[in-house]
């Protein structure tokens, strides 16, 4: 079963199907690229498509097969590709073709406006993971540099008003956002908004499951507290019963007695419908409190008696 960041990133590339929007992915895969450089252009990636992608777009800008894929097997289950540009005037025709300075992404260097969230899908693509919504919200960018970082961050701020945040991990640089509203609009200006989608289905399902366990939980809480209450209103009645007499009360106090006595789950309404004639939830309550008044009248003369 493929990841949730993998199926993220194949949607990403189904969509990258303009010329031009596929040049600012790519440009974006090589900033952040492991080599970039006369010496070397490569990109070091655990996704085949992501692989595939690189190498079939730089070779239709070589206009020739100028891009190696080699796969460095990390397990049975995890697969390692390296991408890389072998000759040097292939990788000089490249960095000409980019106009690539540094592996910044300053205002000079960017694309137009409209292809700036190919780049940013590009750098997804290229050092970006998404965690399965169902576990928790969480996407980030693993960056080369600090001054990368900085960069992407400035460019979610400012053009997309998207806010990421910075941390360190084991001396790297991560740009991240753990809001869910922020995640969906990070997959939607990526190209997929497919993922999008099923991450506000999820927040959807989570929240009607959170508002039924509220329910059963109240519903719960209400059940036990009905039961605590006609625990001790059965005692007021055994007290009554063992020391006065159920004779000593009026025939509508006797009655709900009775049906207190023998249904000790009935919440009030069920008490009040059960007498005849039936009486509202209100009524069976005051009768309850009658019923308590006179238990704790007794209790107050044991009292009195025991000093």
């Amino acid at each position: 079963m493929q990841s949730f960041s993998y199926l993220v990133k194949s949607e990403i590339i189904d969509n990258l199907y303009s010329f031009e929007k596929a040049n600012a992915a790519v440009m974006g895969i090589l900033k952040v690229a492991k080599g970039f450089g006369n010496d070397g252009i490569a990109l070091m990636t655990e996704n085949e498509k992501t692989a595939e992608f690189l190498a079939n777009h730089l070779n239709k800008i070589c206009g020739h097969t100028a891009v190696s894929i080699k796969n460095m097997r990390k397990s049975e289950k995890s697969n390692l590709f390296t991408v890389s540009v072998d000759n040097e005037s292939d990788r000089v025709f490249v960095l000409n073709y980019f106009k690539v300075k540094d592996k910044r992404l300053l205002e000079n260097d960017l694309p137009k406006k409209r292809y700036i969230p190919s780049l940013i899908a590009g750098i997804f693509l290229a050092c970006g993971s998404i965690i399965d919504p169902n576990k928790e919200y969480h996407i980030e960018f693993v960056m080369p540099s600090l001054e990368l970082c900085n960069d992407l961050g400035l460019i979610l701020i400012d053009y997309f008003s998207i806010l990421a945040k910075h941390t360190e991990r084991k001396n790297t640089n991560i740009v991240y956002i753990k809001e869910s509203e922020n995640i969906e609009d990070m997959l939607t200006l990526m190209g997929a908004s497919k993922a999008s989608l099923e991450i506000m289905n999820v927040k959807i399902l989570k929240d009607v499951r959170n508002k039924i366990n509220r329910a059963v939980n109240c519903d719960n809480a209400n059940i036990e507290k009905s039961l605590k209450a006609a625990e001790r209103q059965i005692e007021d009645i055994e007290l009554i019963e063992r020391t006065i007499g159920f004779a000593s009360l009026s025939e509508n106090l006797r009655e709900i007695a009775e049906v207190r006595y023998n249904n000790p789950d009935y919440n009030l309404k069920e008490l009040g419908l059960a007498l005849n004639p039936p009486i509202s939830r209100s009524g069976a309550n005051h009768r309850l409190e009658r019923i308590k008044k006179a238990a704790d009248e007794i209790r107050q003369k044991k009292a009195e008696k025991s000093k």
